[in-house]
C-alpha cells in the first residue's frame, strides 16, 4: 500500500511508455512472418512481457505456457498456437481462469482448430492441438471483445481459405480492430472491410523494421492530473495527432474538461485552459479503457455525467463498473448503473470517508485513475500499487518526477 501527497501545481516532461496494444500485435505479426529483428521501443509492461516470454519458450521447444493476468496475451497466443503445428497447454492466473474465452475458442474450432478446456467449460486453461487452419467464413456478434476479433484477423493470412468475418449488430471497440488491420497492412497484408464484413485472402506478411509509438491510454492519466490540479502544463513524449490508437480520442474529449493539446515533432504539450463543460455525455463503446479516467475526473471537477457503451468493463481485470461505484462512494460520490453498460452521476453526494483507501482489484487502471484524486484528498492510500506494471511500470516514478510524494506503508 502507498500514501500519496500531491504537489500544488503540475509541470514537467514525461516519457510515456510504449503502447502495449501495438507492441503485442507487432510481436504476433513478426512471429507469423518469421521476422526475428527486434521491435523498436517495445512496451515494458506485464502484458508484453507475457507475450515475449512465452514466444521465447515456444522457440526453445516449450509446450506449456502461463500468461499470468495478461488477457491480450491469452487471446492472441491461443489463436497463434491453434494455427501452429504442435500440441500446447495455455493457462493463466486465478482471475484469468474466470475470464471467458469460449467465443474465441469456438470460432477457432469452426475454422479447423482443435481446442479443449481442461478445467471449466468456456474458460482457460486450454489444451490446443495445433495445425494450420482451414479458415473460411464465420459470424460473430459485433459486441464481443475486439481482442477475439483481432486474434483471428492476425492469423487469417495463413489460413488455407483465408478468412471472412461477418460482424452482427453494432461493432464495439472498432478502433482496436482498425488498429490491427492497419498494422497488418503495414506488414504487407491486404484486407477489405465493407459494412460489417471483413475479408482477408490467403497471403503472407512481409518482414519490416517496426517502431512502437507511445501509449495514449497512459497519456489519459496525465490529462486527468492536469484537469484536477487546475493549473500547469505537462509535455508527453512520443504522441502524435496521426495515431491509429483509439484512445487518442482522449485529447479531444479532455478539451471539454479544461485541457488543450499542442502537438510538435517530439510529442504533445498539455495546457490547462479552465474551459469546463457543465455536463458530460459520452458513449465509450470505442474507448472503454478511458472510462475510469473520465469517471474520476468528472467527479473531482463536480461535472455530472452519463456514460454508456461500457458493457466490456464487466469482463476486464475486474468488474470495473462495480469497482468504480464502490470506490467513488468512499470519496462521497454516488454513482449508479441504470442499465447494463451505463454509469451515471447526477450530482448526488454523501459524506466522504475520513481516511480513504482505494482498492485496486488487481486492476492497473483502477490504481492509475484514482491516484490523481490525491490532488483533492489528503493522505490518499492505494492498495496493491504494483498492479500498474501491467501497462505502465514507471507510473509511480513519473508521478514523483512532477512532485508527488509516495510513501510505502
Amino acid at each position: 500500500m502507498v500514501t500519496l501527497t500531491a504537489p500544488k501545481n503540475i509541470a514537467g516532461k514525461i516519457n510515456l511508455p510504449a503502447s502495449k496494444s501495438i507492441s503485442n500485435r507487432a510481436l504476433i505479426i513478426k512471429a507469423l512472418c518469421g521476422d526475428t529483428t527486434p521491435v523498436e521501443n517495445l512496451s515494458e509492461c506485464d502484458d508484453t512481457h507475457a507475450v515475449t516470454k512465452n514466444m521465447a519458450s515456444l522457440a526453445s521447444g516449450g509446450k506449456s505456457f502461463d500468461i499470468g493476468a495478461a488477457g491480450t496475451a491469452m487471446r492472441f497466443l491461443t489463436a497463434y498456437l491453434a494455427n501452429r503445428k504442435g500440441e500446447w497447454e495455455i493457462t493463466g492466473s486465478t482471475r484469468m481462469k474466470q475470464r471467458p474465452i469460449k467465443i474465441l475458442a469456438d470460432a477457432l474450432n469452426l475454422l479447423g482448430a482443435n481446442i479443449e478446456y481442461t478445467e471449466k467449460e468456456g474458460f482457460p486453461p486450454l489444451h490446443i492441438y495445433g495445425n494450420p487452419l482451414t479458415g473460411g467464413e464465420i459470424e460473430l456478434e459485433g459486441n464481443v471483445s475486439s481482442q477475439y476479433i483481432s486474434a483471428l484477423l492476425m492469423i487469417a493470412p495463413y489460413m488455407q481459405k483465408g478468412l471472412t468475418v461477418n460482424l452482427k449488430g453494432k461493432v464495439i471497440s472498432k478502433p482496436y480492430i482498425l488498429l490491427t488491420l492497419k498494422m497488418m497492412e503495414q506488414f504487407g497484408v491486404n484486407y477489405t472491410w465493407t459494412k460489417n464484413k471483413i475479408r482477408i485472402e490467403k497471403q503472407q506478411y512481409t518482414p519490416r523494421p517496426y517502431k512502437v509509438e507511445s501509449d495514449w491510454s497512459a497519456a489519459s492519466y496525465w490529462y486527468e492530473i492536469l484537469a484536477i490540479c487546475g493549473e500547469g502544463e505537462i509535455f508527453l513524449t512520443g504522441l502524435t495527432n496521426r495515431s491509429s490508437q483509439g484512445d487518442a480520442k482522449v485529447a479531444e474529449l479532455f478539451s471539454m474538461l479544461g485541457i488543450e493539446t499542442v502537438y510538435s515533432s517530439e510529442g504533445a504539450l498539455l495546457r490547462y485552459t479552465g474551459k469546463l463543460a457543465e455536463r458530460m455525455i459520452y458513449n465509450f463503446v470505442e474507448q472503454p479503457d478511458l472510462a475510469q479516467t473520465f469517471t474520476v475526473t468528472c467527479c473531482m471537477l463536480n461535472i455530472p455525467f452519463a456514460f454508456s457503451g461500457l458493457q466490456s468493463l464487466k469482463i476486464k481485470e475486474t468488474d470495473r463498473i462495480a469497482a468504480l461505484i464502490t470506490e467513488m462512494r468512499k470519496t462521497g460520490f454516488v454513482l449508479r448503473e441504470d442499465e447494463e453498460g451505463t454509469l451515471i452521476w447526477d450530482g448526488t453526494k454523501v459524506k466522504a470517508e475520513k481516511e480513504i483507501t482505494i482498492k485496486t482489484y488487481d486492476d492497473h487502471r483502477m490504481a492509475m485513475a484514482f491516484a490523481p484524486i490525491s490532488l483533492k484528498v489528503v493522505n490518499l492510500q492505494i492498495e496493491n500499487p504494483e498492479v500498474v506494471s501491467k501497462s505502465y511500470p514507471t507510473f509511480w516514478d513519473d508521478l514523483k518526477s512532477v512532485g508527488f510524494k509516495i510513501t510505502n506503508i
